[in-house]
Parts: structure tokens; sequence; C-alpha cells
């Protein structure tokens, strides 16, 4: 179990999502096509395709700015709101993990709170209003409890990617409250929300990557 990760493993944490968000472009579509316009597949593509991008020219110089580059590259895409809200959170990760050459459970617990602070500038969305929120916010708080019980950064990533996946299931007995879905009601019930749903790809992600 990884006390500490580095630069090369948070890329490694990255391609994977990477890759995972392109493998279920057509499933994220598809979820999104039941409650939305259907492009929330391409749009997620789209904004991994930069971060994508962003790696290729990162300069290996740290950990901060790997995830500054991924994050600003996202915020770059003409992909509606995905764009801003998935780059704040890397921009706001770049920020928490400051200028450190590894972080353990709790320094990778600050990153993500302080990449959510930034996002929720963006979003004043939160739990249960069938959003990422309800996917990103228990996934954030999983690292957080998993790093004040002295957890490694693999089991802390585990616990999260557990907290994000029940997090997106959950949204299915809810009803929407931002969006093109809230003006559905009740016929968004039964259905899963797919930013919640690419969240918890992340995270799961993430924690295989490791």
């Amino acid at each position: 179990m990884a006390d500490t990760i580095n630069a090369d493993n948070m890329l490694a944490m990255l391609q994977a999502a990477i890759a995972t968000i392109r493998e279920n472009e057509e499933m994220l579509s598809n979820l999104d096509a039941a409650t939305g316009d259907g492009d929330h597949g391409a749009a997620m593509a789209m904004a991994v395709g930069a971060a994508d991008k962003a790696i290729t020219e990162w300069d290996k110089a740290s950990i901060k700015s790997l995830l500054h580059g991924v994050g600003w590259g996202m915020m770059c895409i003409d992909g509606g709101s995905t764009g801003p809200l998935w780059g704040s959170l890397f921009v706001g990760m770049s920020k928490g993990a400051g200028e450190a050459d590894t972080l353990d459970s709790a320094a990778l617990a600050t990153a993500f709170e302080t990449g959510l602070e930034k996002l929720q500038k963006q979003s004043k969305a939160v739990v249960g209003d069938k959003t990422m929120m309800d996917a990103l916010i228990p996934a954030v708080g999983a690292i957080r409890t998993a790093a004040d019980a002295s957890a490694s950064v693999n089991d802390a990533m585990a616990a999260a990617a557990t907290a994000a996946a029940d997090g997106a299931a959950a949204t299915t007995d809810m009803v929407a409250k931002f969006g093109r879905a809230r003006n559905l009601g009740d016929r968004v019930l039964g259905h899963v929300d797919p930013g919640a749903t690419s969240m918890s790809l992340l995270f799961k992600a993430f924690s295989e990557a490791l």
C-alpha cells in the first residue's frame, strides 16, 4: 500500500481516467439522452481530450503543474458547463497540492478539498440535487475520513471510489434541480445522473490506477 503518490502516480491516475471516460462515452451520452441533451459523453470526451493534450505538453516539473495544465486545458473547451466545472476542480487541486513532490493521504485530501471549493464557486449544487456533486462531495469526504484515520493513499482512493459510486447510484431516486433535467420533474426518477456517473468513473479509474 502506497503511503504517498508522486507526479508519475498522478499522471497514471489521470491517464486511466482519460481512458475510462473515452471507453464510456456512448454510455454517458445514452444516460444523458434520457433526461438532457444527450451530449454529456461527447462533452466529457472533449474534456479528457483537452486533458490528454495538456499532459503531452506537461513540463514534468511537479504534481501542481500537471494538475494545473489539465485543469486549464479543460476550461478552454467549447463544451457548455463541462469544461469550466471539471477544469475548476483540477485547477483547485493544483493549488491544494502546492509545491509538494509527494502527497500522502492527508495532503491528497487537502488537494481534493481545495478543488471542490473552487468548483463550488462555479456551481451551487449540493448532494441531493442530482448532479456531479452527488458523487464528488461524498468522495472527497471519504478521502478526508480515511486520511484522518491514517489510511494509505490506496485505501483513501478506494474509499473515495466506493463513495462516488454510491453517490451516483443514489441519484436514481432524485429529482433534478439544475440543468435541462430540472424541467422534467418526476420524469427523471429512475434515471441515474450522467454527471455523477462520469465523476464516479473518475474516482474508479484513479483508485484502480494505484
